[in-house]
Formats: structure tokens, C-alpha cells, sequence
């Protein structure tokens, strides 16, 4: 029996917004690239328990084939790949991704940068996330509430050099910047980019 889903991000309060940049996930630190899929807007269920499965599935193994996704949910390799492309055109799928070593290419040094906006108007904002977005080095990009500033992004760089030329020559030369303050990853104890899925429908 299917159980319906609703998916609106128009829903979400302003707070709660967030642009991302290529990727939040690093083990020892972990880039990506990926294939975007086109966005299909809201999404409405029914989906039922394979529906669950394939995309539990896909999200520890994106390069596994339809014939092995298949055998591993219980279904035909057919009726596996309509379900896949259904998933995609729906938006429950967004993307599929390559993660890669971040210290094994040389990029080390992990930062969270909290940054204070002067004034708090929409064209500021807009104006400071298209800066960033701009800033390759800047892998996450949170608009936040609850602390003394109004940004926490995500940073790697390959050591403190590398970042005190991120900050002062292109993060502060952002109009509208007036406060950073900026805290040095000494491990990361969790990295999962997996979403947390119903385990009763696994």
C-alpha cells in the first residue's frame, strides 16, 4: 500500500532556506561532480515499499546497474527502471554524484565561516549568495537563525595560507560583509550524505 508524500519547498520558512554548493559530504573531506536531473517542482504519492528501497539503494550505490538494483529490491529489471526514471522525473531523485578525497588532492584544511550581514535586506542577500556562489572553495552555504550572524558556510582549501587569501581578497570584499568569524574542523565525526529514510518501509 502506497503512502503519500508531499514535497514542497515554496512550504519551507524563509530561515530555512539553503543554496548548496557542490557538496556537504567529505570523509576526509569529499568533492563531487554530478549530473543534475531536471526538477519536476512539488511531488505527491503515492510511493510504496520498493519505491523506498531503490532509493535507500541509490543513495549508498549510484553507479549500480538497473539488472543488480533490481535483484537487490525484488523486482524485474523492467518495472526496476520505470520506478528509477518515475523517481527521477518526480524530483525524489535530484542528482547522482562522484565523491572524491578531498586530503588526497591536496585540500586539507576544512572551515566554518559564520558571517554577519550589515543590513538585512533582500537585495544584501541576494548580492552576498551570488558572490559566494562564485567562491569554487565554498562547498555549503547555510542561510541561518539562533546565532550572532546571518550565513554558516563550508569551506576547504589546502592550508591557512590558501585561507587567509579566501578571506580577505574575496569573502570580505563581498559588499555587505561586516563580521566573520571563522572555527577549524580538527575531524569530522559523521559524514553521511544519505537522508534518514522510514526503516519500515526498507
Amino acid at each position: 500500500m502506497g503512502l503519500p508524500l508531499k514535497y514542497n519547498a515554496a512550504s519551507l520558512p524563509s530561515e530555512k532556506r539553503f543554496f548548496a554548493m557542490p557538496s556537504s559530504t567529505l570523509p576526509s573531506g569529499a568533492q563531487t561532480a554530478q549530473e543534475t536531473l531536471p526538477s519536476a517542482g512539488p511531488v505527491a504519492g503515492p510511493f510504496d515499499r520498493y519505491d523506498y528501497r531503490i532509493l535507500e539503494t541509490l543513495q549508498q550505490d549510484g553507479r549500480i546497474s538497473n539488472q543488480h538494483l533490481a535483484e537487490r529490491i525484488g523486482l524485474s529489471p523492467s518495472p526496476c527502471l520505470r520506478r528509477v526514471r518515475a523517481l527521477e522525473e518526480a524530483g525524489l531523485i535530484r542528482d547522482y554524484r562522484a565523491r572524491l578525497d578531498a586530503r588526497k588532492l591536496g585540500l586539507s584544511l576544512m572551515a566554518l565561516i559564520h558571517i554577519a550581514m550589515d543590513r538585512h535586506t533582500p537585495e544584501r542577500f541576494e548580492n552576498f549568495e551570488a558572490g559566494i556562489r562564485e567562491i569554487p572553495e565554498i562547498i555549503e552555504c547555510l542561510l541561518i537563525t539562533g546565532q550572532d550572524a546571518d550565513y554558516q558556510m563550508k569551506a576547504v582549501v589546502r592550508d591557512m595560507d590558501a585561507y587567509h587569501e579566501l578571506l580577505l581578497n574575496r569573502i570580505t570584499r563581498i559588499p555587505g560583509v561586516s563580521g566573520v568569524h571563522t572555527s577549524f574542523v580538527l575531524r569530522q565525526v559523521v559524514e553521511n550524505a544519505a537522508l534518514p529514510l522510514r526503516r519500515d518501509l526498507l
